[in-house]
């Protein structure tokens, strides 16, 4: 599975672990995705969003 939001693309940002001593390691900054039954095209479907989309009500949830 793609580590994508499929409402706007968002995915891995890269960046340093940084310690004490400035010793810097390659990181991975991950989104937060959730699985999520939504309606797209009029139809229930479950897709995988980052919790920002869900809060900004990009995703119209289904009624279960």
């Amino acid at each position: 599975m793609a580590k994508v939001c499929e409402i706007c693309g968002k995915k891995p940002q890269y960046g340093n672990n940084v310690s004490h001593a400035n010793n810097r390691t390659r990181r991975r900054f991950e989104p937060n995705l959730q699985k999520v039954r939504a309606l797209v095209d009029g139809k229930t479907k479950r897709i995988t969003v980052c919790t920002s989309c869900i809060q900004a009500g990009k995703v119209l949830k289904a009624v279960s």
